[in-house]
């Protein structure tokens, strides 16, 4: 049991996952059902392996304004020039020059959290970290080490968005648990306050202290699962309980006014080394236990971390990226195939499947996490122009596994 235990949590639902709110949010559960937890998060628990630092101060920067009436396509061909946006250089690839960001993160200890905030400090750009634990932020990110992030707990939230380039919110609670109707509750009451909080914040800014955009996470569960239908960002919302925690978490966002740019990111499962999903299907595969979960049927839409990064780092800066964006490779897989890549990249055999019953046995209902998936297609992203470094999972894989 301790081994179904451990390969559960190969997959889940992909979604903004920490505990942000202290009045909502409960405490972590007991021992088995945080190990359940830290799995499928993309700003989760931090990682405690952030291994690489940026040191250096803040740089200048430079706010961005809403820019659709401006020649140039992209927020990192503008700069400030006598008062006005103008054209002055042409973007590289995924944003990773033009002018410098004031960012704004919840969930920034998190999986995918952390690693933005490493990005954009190495980057050149100033971060503000919006949290609930001043202190737990403070152990991620020394001021020693960062000296030019700002910290600051939920009475300060609005201290540190006004002024901001653009917000990016990665706030909410653990899934990849046992659903009691307790649990169901706090999965859509956190994401709900979490976003509420950030969109109350943004809209009561002062116009010249208002932020431009805000980039906020949801999931692919907004699709529901299908073993044959294909789903983009046109295509409509399930009708299951994941589904409608991610209808209400994109309604609450969809509150701004005033003219605030909002990206939507659908995340898949969310692939690195020291953190995710992937940190623990390793140690099975290691010991000759791995195997597919269930049938191996269901559609496994994944995304390198790096990629995500670039993908939110890119909708903070260019005002093409608007509305929903799928946050998912071009080429998902079904899980048999994903797990058969792991182990060859492993030189060890996937030949023990989890069956269903021990699946529903640990999760109960939450066993729909890893028993069913959709195939999500980054359809808006290739239509932006968006260059993904990891578009198969073997190169994925490859690259996290052998680096």
């Amino acid at each position: 049991m301790a081994l179904v235990r451990e390969a559960v949590l190969s997959k889940g639902m992909p979604s903004g996952l920490t505990r942000h709110n202290s009045r909502v949010c409960s405490q972590e559960r007991s021992s088995s059902s945080t190990s359940l937890s830290n799995v499928f998060i993309r700003t989760g628990p931090a990682s405690t392996n952030a291994s690489t630092h940026y040191g250096g101060g803040s740089a200048a920067t430079v706010k961005l304004f809403s820019m659709a009436n401006q020649k140039c396509k992209s927020a990192s061909q503008q700069t400030r020039k006598c008062g006005k946006l103008v054209c002055n250089a042409k973007a590289s690839p995924n944003g990773s020059e033009g002018p410098k960001m004031v960012v704004a993160i919840t969930g920034a200890t998190g999986f995918v959290g952390s690693r933005l905030v490493e990005r954009l400090v190495k980057d050149g750009h100033e971060v503000r970290i919006l949290t609930r634990s001043e202190t737990r932020a403070r152990e991620i990110f020394p001021e020693t080490r960062y000296p030019g992030v700002k910290v600051a707990e939920e009475s300060r939230w609005d201290e540190l968005i006004q002024g901001s380039t653009g917000v990016v919110n990665l706030a909410g609670s653990p899934i990849s648990t046992r659903w009691t109707p307790e649990v169901k509750a706090e999965i859509k009451d956190c994401r709900v306050a979490a976003t509420s909080k950030v969109v109350q914040a943004i809209n009561s800014a002062p116009k010249e202290a208002r932020p431009a955009v805000l980039v906020s996470s949801t999931a692919v569960g907004f699709y529901g699962t299908s073993e044959t239908s294909a789903f983009d960002e046109t295509s409509p919302s399930g009708d299951d309980y994941l589904a409608e925690v991610c209808r209400v978490w994109e309604e609450k966002a969809k509150g701004l006014e005033n003219g605030t740019r909002l990206v939507l990111i659908r995340i898949g499962v969310v692939l690195d080394k020291d953190g995710g999903a992937l940190a623990k299907m390793v140690p099975i595969f290691s010991i000759f236990a791995g195997g597919p979960l269930g049938s191996g049927k269901q559609w496994f839409s994944w995304v390198h971390r790096d990629d995500l990064v670039s993908m939110i780092i890119e909708s903070l800066r260019n005002p093409a990226y608007e509305g929903v964006i799928n946050g998912t490779a071009p080429n998902p897989v079904r899980m048999a195939e994903m797990c058969d890549r792991l182990g060859a990249i492993l030189g060890r055999p996937s030949w023990l499947p989890v069956p269903e019953f021990a699946l529903k046995a640990i999760l109960g209902e939450g066993a729909t996490l890893v028993l069913e998936g959709q195939r999500v297609l980054p359809k808006r992203a290739q239509e932006l122009g968006f260059s993904f470094k990891y578009r198969y999972i073997s190169d994925a894989l490859k690259a996290i596994l052998t680096s």
